[in-house]
């Protein structure tokens, strides 16, 4: 019989190799899966059973954020529901390669709280993006930065993914997002202005479309196969510090600029659906939250029906 821990192997090869997952996805698979298998100490598929997946459930939700500085906190439903996701996607590769074990049907996710919008105001919105003012590379680059997240609603993975032969006379740009799927998404007119100046003042020959700037650069120009392209951290870190600069006591992250791009949409009159395509979200109920800040009927019918005497 083959074991548990072989089958993990072959499970993760396939979501590589067949569901042509990225590198990362599997990694967090085989944590995840790693974790639970610990918990179960047995290399029986068929001994994997509604009372074992319970236990494992309890004490995962037992499990203290003391790596977090935060002794007295547990993980968070949300975290306990990846390592459900990552143990029931295991469990439909067994049944398809037929392998006698628990249904995936079986494992119910933990029920989590509505997320919560972290947005910024149009008035902040507007000092942020005019934080960069010079025509130096980096105020350029960090400039194109925002100006992109804001007309493309892009992730920060996406953004960081994109390369210099971008082309700047179409108003569209395909993207590679989550699960490996493309969409396309539009860029501003002001967005391709920013991009010709920064790409125009660029002197290295890296593909990368934003590169790391910092006063080893040249240095870091000169070595053969050095990668100067910018981290999913070092976009994080320009729109925080520019966010700090612009006087907004938020936490200001590429995410919420994503979020300021759906909201924007939304409110000025875009449908739903539409909404949905242009973020990549593989579910509409992922695209909902944002009608709750959005609902300007509501907002409407409240001032003209509420106390009034």
């Amino acid at each position: 019989m083959t074991s548990l821990k072989q089958l993990k192997t072959q499970f993760l090869e396939h979501v590589e190799i067949e569901k042509g997952r990225a590198l990362k996805t599997v990694e967090n698979y085989d944590h995840y899966l790693t974790r639970f298998l610990g918990f179960i100490k047995n290399d029986n598929p068929e001994k994997i059973n509604d009372a074992v997946v319970r236990e494992f459930r309890l004490w995962l939700n037992r499990q203290p954020l003391n790596n977090l500085g935060k002794p007295n906190e547990t993980l968070g439903k949300k975290t306990q529901n990846y390592y459900l996701i990552a143990i029931r996607a295991f469990l439909k590769y067994l049944a398809r390669e037929d392998i006698k074990t628990l249904s995936a049907e079986r494992i119910e996710l933990a029920k989590v709280q509505e997320r919560s919008l972290d947005l910024i105001t149009n008035e902040e919105l507007k000092r942020l993006m005019a934080m960069p003012k010079t025509d130096n590379l980096k105020d350029l680059r960090d400039r194109a930065i925002l100006e992109l997240l804001f007309s493309t609603g892009l992730r920060v993975s996406e953004l960081c993914s994109l390369t210099r032969d971008i082309n700047l006379n179409s108003d569209e740009l395909s993207v590679r997002g989550k699960g490996g799927k493309v969409r396309v998404v539009f860029i501003s007119d002001e967005a391709k202005k920013v991009l010709r100046k920064y790409l125009s003042k660029r002197e290295d020959m890296d593909e990368a479309l934003f590169i790391k700037i910092s006063q080893n650069l040249p240095k870091m120009m000169g070595r053969k196969g050095e990668n100067l392209g910018v981290t999913k951290r070092t976009i994080e870190r320009v729109v925080k510090q520019l966010a700090i600069k612009a006087g907004i006591s938020k936490k200001v992250t590429p995410h919420v600029m994503r979020h300021m791009f759906a909201t924007d949409l939304l409110s000025n009159g875009a449908d739903l659906r539409s909404v949905q395509v242009m973020l990549g979200h593989a579910n509409i109920g992922t695209t909902q939250i944002y009608t709750h800040v959005t609902d300007k009927h509501l907002r409407d019918i409240h001032k003209k029906f509420h106390n009034k005497k």
